[in-house]
């Protein structure tokens, strides 16, 4: 009886319930190829439902692709939009991504989002390896491929040799100390020794075509150079030596200029004239006048 009165409630307010559904939740297509992707729904009494399609690519932008009953226009040429799917008719790397297809209508709503992967076989990573470091310094070695999708995955080796991820359940690796993450590609020596010497390359691989190599780097690992520190601070403790001796020895011979004497000033002080009243009375006194 409840049920059949929730029915009769909803058919006439008029509400709608919607559901969606799809195949599969991931497709996965080789680049260069076309795709589908399936969105069935159904729309309980009869109603018509407004359906969207709306993209999200790996980076987390967000975008119509069909809005309003049509296709957008930055994906009208290679998209078309069908009842119960969306069609991409050649797929490039920039489709990968999640799709979301939108029913809606009379207060109903449901969606189903399809993740798509545009296969691309892993290309050559590109990987920094410096070529002279200091013993106990930190050491970051990178790889990286741009175009493997699924992303690469990544294995550093040394003297053409793998490197485990554990090098302590290996006894030929014990005494190295390092950090590899298979996933982002970096190899790292938190504090790195003589014995960590060796040639270095990494190689990139996602199970879609063959793995590939990066360039080989010689990487040298140095004891700190104590002597030449010493040397180097003897020299330059010379150097400030000899300019002062120079200095002095210019200033005795006369070579350097002189420092021009100041010039004093001179003031002229005149005795002011007193008034004596009658001139005939009054006996002229010597004026002077003092230089000081």
């Amino acid at each position: 009886m409840f049920f059949v009165l929730m029915c009769l409630c909803l058919h006439a307010t008029g509400l709608h319930a919607f559901s969606a559904s799809t195949s599969t939740g991931t497709v996965m297509v080789k680049e260069g190829s076309g795709a589908d992707m399936k969105c069935d729904y159904t729309a309980d009494f009869g109603a018509s439902p407004r359906v969207e399609w709306k993209f999200k690519d790996l980076r987390g932008s967000q975008s119509f692709i069909f809005f309003d009953g049509q296709i957008t226009a930055p994906y009208k040429e290679r998209f078309t939009q069908y009842a119960g799917g969306l069609r991409i008719e050649k797929t490039t790397r920039k489709d990968t991504g999640g799709y979301t297809c939108e029913v809606s209508g009379n207060d109903g709503y449901a969606e189903v989002v399809i993740k798509l992967t545009v296969i691309v076989p892993p290309s050559v990573p590109v990987s920094r390896i410096p070529t002279s470091v200091t013993t106990g310094k930190n050491v970051l070695l990178t790889c990286f491929d741009k175009d493997g999708s699924p992303p690469s995955t990544y294995q550093w080796y040394k003297d053409g040799t793998p490197l485990p991820e554990d090098p302590s359940k290996f006894p030929a690796f014990k005494n190295m100390t390092y950090k590899m993450n298979a996933q982002n590609g970096n190899l790292e020596f938190p504090s790195v020794a003589k014995t960590d010497s060796g040639k270095y390359f990494c190689e990139a691989s996602n199970s879609q075509g063959p793995n590939q190599r990066g360039e080989t780097v010689l990487m040298e690992v140095k004891d700190v150079n104590t002597g030449g520190i010493v040397a180097g601070v003897i020299v330059a403790l010379l150097a400030i030596a000899l300019l002062c001796f120079g200095l002095w020895y210019a200033k005795k011979k006369g070579y350097l200029p002189k420092m021009p004497e100041s010039k004093q000033k001179s003031a002229v002080y005149t005795q002011p004239r007193q008034d004596y009243g009658d001139e005939d009375d009054v006996e002229f006194k010597q004026k002077s006048s003092f230089v000081v």
